[in-house]
């Protein structure tokens, strides 16, 4: 990959920001991606298969750090930069139990997104399609007079696939052309709502269209077929949908996490039986969850789907595999991760010659080391917080015209910034590790 590919002013202050935060960046990740070479060709070649009409699910495994997350919304950039909408969703068992498809669809309508609109991205959408629709019926040859009729009957030739598995999403899609013809805002934002697989949507709302009831587990499905349709006829080339953090399905109760399993195991063999053209449907989880007791071993038909032959040495992994194993960081990605970031930074600098003097490639790399050793030697559990470090002394650099971090800037752990993971790596009271001969204190 290019080291800096070109990004905006925003981007690069919203990149920049997120990882001050200690969050991955929502975009913008081509300029920070390392060591993901190898994975380039395999996700073209799936995309390509999804854009033609194909569907295509991968699992993506790796320890905590090891940029599951990252890796993700990489690839969701990737795919929006080619025509796709994306969402992410993370699985918990309050908000978005995996084994409740129907919040899973609303979750995914509300964070739905494109290159060009932000979540949730459902009324432009449908908004697009409609407008497609109509200069469809003008480019066959649809007069002012008969327009109506044509679009009316264009209309119901592209929902006939939906109306057979999933009636109310066509009809709603009905009534809200119905609603926005006559300028009927609040029946039409009604109607959006059900599309959108919201509760509690006004009866009113729903007569007007003949529609009735709620969402429910099965029809999300219908409806998530009707959204790829949308998205088809749009213009768009189909749906990258992550699931992330699947591996908290393992600390929930038994019979939660059977049902969870059990939904993920029905998504893939719906995909595979062609059910979801355009779909890309990414799962993300740690290791145990695909390997241990407590995970996709305990529902037998799950476990062979998602079965690969790891070896040894992860650069032969076959990347075209149902799993991707993601390494996860070593001392020279660590570094050049860093390296990146320092880049990115540079480019709005006030003053990026005294940046780059007083914040050299030299002391990013004994950055990187004196994080590492304040979390326990782990340079898997590092980059979250390295990066973030690296950003608060590169802001404290750029403010202060006489700020030295090898003089003044001492790396300290607070607990309340750690996660969990990071917080056990780190040991009880474990000291920072010293960032200069000057910070060791000596008992005389």
């Amino acid at each position: 990959m290019n080291p800096s590919p070109p990004i905006s002013a925003q981007r690069r202050r919203e990149v920049i920001d997120a990882l001050r935060r200690g969050t991955v960046p929502p975009y913008g990740l081509d300029v920070l991606a390392v060591g993901l070479d190898r994975f380039v060709a395999s996700v073209d070649e799936e995309l390509d298969r999804a854009a033609a009409g194909g569907a295509v699910f991968k699992a993506v495994r790796g320890e905590y750090g090891a940029g599951k997350t990252f890796f993700t919304r990489w690839l969701a950039e990737r795919a929006k930069q080619r025509g796709f909408a994306a969402t992410e969703i993370q699985i918990s068992e309050g908000e978005t139990p995996l084994h409740h498809l129907e919040k899973v669809y609303r979750r995914v309508v509300e964070r739905l997104t494109t290159a060009e609109y932000a979540p949730s991205a459902l009324r432009p959408l449908v908004d697009s399609w409609l407008f497609a629709v109509e200069q469809d019926a003008l480019d066959a040859g649809a007069t002012p007079e008969d327009l109506a009729d044509r679009v009316a009957a264009l209309l119901e030739e592209r929902l006939a696939a939906v109306s057979r598995i999933a009636p109310s999403f066509a009809a709603a899609l009905r009534g809200y052309r119905r609603a926005t013809i006559d300028r009927n805002d609040a029946l039409a934002e009604g109607l959006l709502a059900w599309l959108s697989g919201q509760p509690h949507v006004a009866a009113a709302a729903k007569r007007a269209a003949g529609i009735r009831g709620d969402l429910d587990h099965g029809g999300a499905l219908g409806f998530l077929q009707g959204l790829l349709v949308v998205l088809r006829d749009s213009g768009h080339e189909g749906l990258v949908l992550v699931l992330d953090e699947v591996e908290t399905l393992q600390r929930m109760r038994s019979d939660v996490r059977d049902k969870a399993l059990n939904a993920l195991r029905q998504l893939i063999d719906e995909i595979d039986a062609g059910r979801f053209p355009g779909l890309v449907l990414m799962a993300t989880g740690t290791p145990a969850f695909f390997d241990g007791p407590q995970g996709a071993q305990r529902l037998a038909p799950l476990a062979q789907r998602l079965h690969v032959d790891f070896r040894p040495d992860p650069r032969f992994d076959n990347p075209r595999a149902v799993q991707l194993r993601l390494p996860g960081f070593n001392r020279d990605s660590l570094a050049q991760l860093g390296s990146r970031v320092r880049e990115l930074y540079l480019a709005g600098g006030s003053d990026p010659a005294r940046l780059a003097s007083v914040v050299d490639a030299s002391y990013v790399g004994r950055l990187a080391d004196v994080v590492t050793g304040s979390l326990g030697g782990r340079v898997g559990v590092a980059p979250r917080i390295f990066v973030k470090k690296l950003i608060d002394v590169l802001d404290r650099v750029d403010q202060f015209a006489d700020f030295d971090p090898l003089r003044d800037y001492v790396v300290r752990l607070a607990p309340s910034e750690l996660t969990d993971v990071e917080r056990a790596a780190a040991g009880p009271r474990r000291p920072a590790p010293a960032a200069s001969v000057d910070d060791v204190a000596l008992n005389l």
